[in-house]
This record gives structure tokens, sequence and C-alpha cells, in this order.
């Protein structure tokens, strides 16, 4: 996580958290990474660094990013894993037959 200090009563001030979404199936997995970005002054009442919890922190990801984009990163890993799976048939260049 990256911080500022937005004010004395404030060090610390969470502006950025790096995130990963990951899928597993079996032996098949797919992760998309990203980072949330957070306006200082947004998070109410302030909360300071040493208290902040994973499932914190993961909320105020979760809010940024909101459940139509959740949805669709989910969406696309379950896509990753699903190819992985069943993998697409690819067209193969061949020569002309009368070359």
């Amino acid at each position: 996580m990256m911080t500022i200090d937005a004010s004395a009563q404030e060090p610390n001030y969470v502006v950025s958290a790096a995130y990963t979404l990951k899928g597993v199936d079996g032996e098949y997995s797919s992760e998309m990474q990203n980072t949330a970005f957070f306006e200082v002054g947004t998070e109410t009442p302030f909360i300071p660094y040493a208290d902040l919890t994973e499932e914190i922190v993961l909320g105020w990801v979760k809010e940024q990013l909101g459940p139509d984009a959740i949805g669709n990163y989910e969406y696309c890993i379950n896509d990753q894993i699903q190819n992985q799976i069943n993998p697409p048939v690819t067209p193969q260049q061949q020569p002309l037959p009368w070359s």
C-alpha cells in the first residue's frame, strides 16, 4: 500500500492498494493484478495505519471497484481457466494446394 501524511491527525493515509484476484479450478488457475486508488478524506472515520486489517482494505478495494467491475474480473478469470481446461481451436496456416 502507498500512503501519504494527509495531516498531523492522519499520518500514513492510504492512497493506493495493489490487489490480486485469483481463481482456481483443480490444477488450473488464473489471476489479475491491479491497483485501487483512494482520495484523501474519503474514508470516514480515519483508521490509523497500524489498525488496518486485510478485511478493511479489501472492503475499500471492493467499494472502489464496484460490483460490475468485480463481476467482469471474475468472468475474465473464469474464461482464462476454461481456456486452459479446453484450449480453443487455433486455425493453422496451410500452403495453397496449387503452389
